[in-house]
């Protein structure tokens, strides 16, 4: 007889957070592109957290990685200077300020978990949220650390005519036996699960955008050869989506270049890479001889939904995993509301809460019961429900309620400035909102914290003689499940 504990997965608990041992001011990538023998380059420069009283061990994640080579501060390391196992790389004593290159090797064309760097279709595609930057170079791969990214892609030219990176391009030129080099730049802070890379033969579609201060945005649509006629709506809903947001937030766009890649085999929906969305082509192409109204409206808010992330979720992101709503609540709420101001606002409601009583009640009501804000998990990726999505959006909904929709609007513009290069939680927005409005909502957080679908009980009354009208309300909820998870782990 075994002891099937042992096979179980360890839980990670929210309440064993703690803050990373070390911090990065900056991350240096390069990448030298081969399907089954791409070399990455990494050069980090690395600070012990300012909290930490003493020094600890630095340790990076890493997964499926051929490791080369290891230099501290110029120096390199033997193997005895470092632990290394399936899913870390692990050096015990470093200084409280140092650089760290790594080179490493990986496959993206046996990738076939679509996360970290993977080719499909003839091209190079990343996906990194949540835990995908760890399967291309050994980093803190974790929200809560934020940094400038500066990244080299180099790759052979007719294969790969177009590398892309986040941020703005500052170099570009020829290399030795048909290849040829670019350099990106993205000057704001951001996690490693926002990184993005993508190379291969695409074609480019051009437009511009002014924003409100006068500059000039070039906009570009990455698509497969085939599907160039298909992007005019996506491009007009992202003009459309960069315009709403300075209308209503007061948010500019804050980099030179807004790219979106569409690709048929992209394994999510779209995703929200800093400066370089990508999306799976259903979200981009509408045919007008074949799409319906319904297409061009999905179309239209996919787009805006993946451009807003630019705020909230990129600018300003979440701390943790048990956050994601932070960022996936509110900017659901931003998309709807964009969606209502521009077509039918009474049509998108009973759209939106369609989506509540079909797949969100039926959700809280069974073994997936969990709250927007999680206490623990096993597996984040199973954590992208619509409960954290579209539960999360009637918070934030909730919130603009009590508050009013122009001060809900002041209290977003202060929590983003507060808070941003930031990653926070979402009792920091509801923090932000209270501080804008001069409300106390400290018992409206419990919603995050609880599972289930509120059953609300009306009694009436009417008293002729008096004539009074009475209504009684009364709201219970079933119990948040517990925990059922043997073992856990801190949340490092």
């Amino acid at each position: 007889m075994t002891d099937s504990t042992k096979s179980l997965p360890e839980a990670i608990h929210l309440s064993n957070y703690k803050t990373p041992a070390y911090l990065v001011e900056f991350v240096e990538l390069r990448f030298i592109l081969d399907p089954t023998a791409t070399r990455v380059v990494s050069r980090v420069k690395y600070v012990r957290n300012p909290d930490r009283t003493q020094a600890e061990p630095l340790i990076l994640d890493g997964e499926q990685i051929k490791l080369m080579s290891v230099v501290l501060d110029g120096t390199l390391l033997d193997a005895r200077s470092f632990n290394l196992s399936d899913e870390t790389l692990t050096l015990d004593s470093v200084p409280p300020v140092f650089l760290l290159e790594i080179e490493s090797e990986i496959s993206p064309a046996t990738n076939t978990a679509l996360e970290g760097l993977y080719l499909s279709s003839g091209n190079f595609c990343t996906q990194c949220e949540a835990q995908g930057f760890r399967k291309m170079t050994y980093y803190p791969d974790r929200p809560d650390v934020m940094a400038r990214f500066e990244v080299r892609i180099e790759a052979d030219r007719s294969e790969y005519p177009v590398l892309l990176s986040n941020g703005n391009l500052i170099a570009q030129g020829k290399l030795d036996g048909d290849r040829h080099f670019v350099e990106w730049q993205d000057p704001f802070c951001k996690p490693s699960y926002l990184f993005a890379l993508v190379a291969g033969d695409l074609a480019c579609i051009e437009d511009k955008f002014i924003t409100r201060s006068g500059r000039e945005i070039l906009l570009q649509i990455y698509v497969e050869h085939r599907n160039c006629e298909l992007c005019d709506h996506a491009m007009l809903s992202l003009k459309k989506s960069m315009r709403w947001d300075e209308e209503v937030y007061g948010l500019e766009y804050d980099l030179d270049r807004y790219m979106i890649v569409a690709v048929d085999d992209f394994n999510m929906g779209a995703m929200e890479n800093k400066g370089l969305n990508v999306f799976n082509s259903k979200y981009v192409l509408a045919r007008p001889e074949i799409a319906t109204d319904n297409d061009f409206l999905g179309v239209e808010a996919v787009i805006g939904h993946e451009y807003f992330h630019n705020y909230t979720g990129n600018r300003v992101t979440c701390r943790d995993w048990f956050q994601l709503s932070l960022k996936e609540g509110l900017t659901v709420f931003r998309d709807q509301s964009f969606s209502a101001d521009l077509n039918s606002a009474a049509v998108k409601r009973i759209e939106d809460v369609r989506i509540l009583r079909q797949s969100q009640f039926p959700e809280d009501a069974g073994p997936m019961a969990h709250p927007v804000r999680p206490a623990s998990y096993v597996e984040i990726n199973n954590f992208y429900t619509v409960t954290i999505y579209n539960k999360g959006a009637e918070l934030i909904r909730m919130q603009q309620t009590l508050l009013g929709k122009e001060t809900f609007n002041q209290g977003v513009r202060h929590y983003l400035k507060k808070h941003d290069g930031q990653a926070v939680t979402t009792d920091d927005f509801v923090i932000a909102l209270e501080e804008c409005s001069g409300r106390d909502l400290i018992q409206f957080r419990r919603w995050y914290a609880q599972a289930g679908t509120p059953h609300v009980a009306l009694e009436t009354a009417y008293d002729q003689q008096k004539k009074e009208y009475r209504l009684v309300c009364r709201q219970t909820c079933p119990a948040t499940p517990e925990d059922i998870w043997i073992t856990s782990r801190p949340y490092e």
